[in-house]
């Protein structure tokens, strides 16, 4: 039919900074308080495989790994099908620093190209 126009699936992401990951403040010296679940899901080396490749994915994008929730906020609705994030938040700096994020703007196309190749496929949920 002509005048038809594709549309996208609308997509609301949860867990955008990876239970944390993300934040750049996951490091391998990392203690979880008592009863938080992060404690099994970054069990074994994971700490340290999420604290390599936050390392490796801020110096691709040319920021500290304090700047890596802005960047990962960003980054997730620069794609068409998703129409909003809901970022975890523990404290009022996160929902402060969350919220200004949510100016619309995604991050720069030079910079999701960046981030392209750090893709990662796992599951700690396993």
């Amino acid at each position: 039919m002509r005048g038809k126009r594709r549309v996208l699936p609308r997509i609301i992401v949860r867990v955008a900074l990876d239970e944390g990951g993300l934040t750049g403040r996951i490091t391998p010296e990392t203690t979880f308080p008592e009863g938080d679940f992060r404690a099994s899901y970054f069990a074994g080396d994971r700490k340290k495989e999420v604290y390599e490749r936050v390392q490796r994915i801020a110096s691709d994008l040319g920021i500290g790994p304090e700047d890596m929730p802005e960047a990962a906020l960003r980054y997730v609705p620069s794609h068409p099908a998703v129409s909003t994030v809901i970022p975890g938040m523990r404290t009022v700096r996160n929902v402060e620093r969350n919220m200004a994020v949510g100016d619309g703007k995604g991050l720069p196309a030079d910079k999701i190209a960046k981030v392209k190749p750090h893709r990662w496929v796992r599951n700690f949920y396993r």
